[in-house]
């Protein structure tokens, strides 16, 4: 037997090892990459390891990102975005030749602890009208049959990701759980076709969202401190949004046929700014809350147990798309540059504390702010701070955000900054017409810090981050077409 012949024999030993020990255990983290300046992948895949964070979750196949996860031992569930499902469900060897390269390459080469595919990404949200409902399973049909002619059907497994609006209660109780009416058909056909294959119902569950959507939602039901009015469903009772979501989910799959299927939260979290309810305070009382609500392993009312699950998210991203709010930029429990934002006992580090990023490489201590002696009537001004929060990140200015009690100046200085950031600070990036300058002391103020930025990583990530930007610069023509 040559050499290959006995990794692979050796890794499919693993895998069936962890099939008869059931769902893994350990806390997972999403790691996304739509960043101006991601932090170079083995400081992510260090700083995982530092924390104890034995699962990732990604929303792409990046190379980089995954030569990196090598031989960490981390568990992997690979992402495949929703703009290539439709080359995958209309090709089979498409599919084949992702499967090839993102999966078997790296699970032979870089030894990739590779568990998981996530095929596409919250696919059937009623934001995106339908444009996934023809592709989504197709594609995860063809993926599976290509890890079946790779001989990886047992070690990786199948998965859609899925918003917790796929499914809805007839009666605003848990037990009247069942999949949206529009899309009925369609998540049973995927539901039997994953519990056929071995594979996972994998849910995001959010209930920051049903804050940031209905001022009237109970805010004490999003927590865990049990502060709220309990749910009674039939003598079960919810004293928190989570598990009343959860649980929606476990009657909706009961309700189907599928009562025992294994189900993955693949994200939850709180966001810490760009919204008013969106702040450190509450962040990390939910981050902990929760888990300390999911330590002891009890689960929930309707799924006692360990419960698996990715915490969203690992890093702060500050070129995702705002379009749901300024607050999708800062769901990290870590900032940009891989420092802790709030205390967090994730139950995996001997101090009970997040550990910071190692080896990160700053760009020089200077700052973009407006000239003092610049009047703030200045007709370069508003096109100057449109421009700059156009390309940059203002996304901490406003009401209720840690930058909210900045004056004017400090809001252009904050804009300003981010653009000269962004750019690497290049001179010429603080260059807006007599009312911008250079300076080298910090004009950080209180909750509000101007940050300095990070070394640029040129690799794949920050390809990804390119293509972000790209999409921030076709807003700014938008924006500026009035000019």
């Amino acid at each position: 037997m040559g050499g290959g012949e006995m990794r692979w024999m050796m890794m499919g030993l693993v895998a069936l090892v962890t099939m008869m020990c059931g769902t893994s255990s350990g806390i997972g983290a999403n790691w996304g990459t739509q960043s101006s300046h991601p932090l170079p992948p083995d400081v992510v895949v260090r700083l995982l390891r530092d924390n104890g964070i034995q699962k990732v979750k990604l929303f792409d196949a990046d190379y980089d990102t995954l030569r990196a996860l090598g031989k960490s031992g981390i568990e992997v569930m690979v992402g495949i975005p929703n703009d290539m499902l439709s080359s995958l469900a209309s090709s089979l060897k498409a599919a084949e030749k992702w499967v090839s390269k993102n999966v078997s390459t790296h699970l032979s080469t870089d030894t990739v602890n590779i568990r998981y595919v996530a095929v596409g990404n919250e696919p059937f949200l009623e934001t995106y009208n339908g444009s996934y409902l023809k592709t989504t399973f197709p594609a995860l049909r063809n993926i599976q049959i290509a890890l079946v002619k790779a001989g990886l059907q047992n070690q990786v497994k199948v998965t859609v990701p899925l918003n917790a609006d796929v499914y809805e209660s007839s009666t605003g109780l848990p037990s009247g759980g069942d999949f949206r009416s529009d899309i009925r058909d369609l998540m049973i056909t995927i539901v039997k076709f994953l519990s056929d294959n071995g594979g996972p119902f994998t849910v995001n569950i959010y209930p920051f969202i049903s804050l940031y959507i209905d001022a009237n939602f109970p805010v004490e039901y999003a927590f865990f401190d049990g502060n709220s009015s309990p749910l009674n469903d039939g003598g079960t009772y919810y004293y928190n949004m989570f598990d009343a979501n959860h649980d929606t989910l476990v009657h909706a799959l009961q309700k189907n046929g599928f009562g025992n299927m294994p189900i993955i939260v693949g994200e939850i979290g709180w966001p810490t700014d760009g919204d008013r309810n969106a702040n450190i305070e509450y962040a990390r009382r939910f981050n902990q809350g929760f888990m300390s609500h999911i330590s002891g392993g009890k689960g929930t009312p309707m799924r006692p147990g360990p419960i698996d699950v990715y915490l969203f998210s690992l890093i702060d991203e500050d070129a995702k798309s705002i379009q749901p709010g300024n607050f999708e930029r800062h769901w990290g429990i870590f900032t940009y540059d891989g420092r802790p934002k709030y205390q967090l006992n994730l139950g995996t580090t001997n101090s009970g504390a997040l550990i910071p990023a190692k080896g990160v490489r700053y760009l020089e201590q200077k700052w973009c702010i407006m000239k003092p002696n610049a009047k703030l009537d200045d007709p370069q001004v508003a096109p100057s701070v449109s421009y700059a929060c156009g390309l940059g990140d203002c996304t901490s200015l406003g009401y209720g955000t840690s930058c909210g009690n900045l004056d004017a100046r400090g809001n252009i200085s904050y804009a300003f900054n981010s653009y000269f950031q962004i750019q690497d600070q290049q001179d010429s990036a603080c260059k807006f017409p007599n009312i911008s300058m250079i300076i080298k002391t910090d004009p950080s103020r209180g909750s509000c810090k101007f940050p300095i930025m990070i070394e640029p990583y040129y690799g794949g990530a920050a390809a990804e981050g390119e293509g972000a930007m790209l999409l921030a610069i076709s807003f700014l023509v938008v924006q500026l077409s009035w000019l």
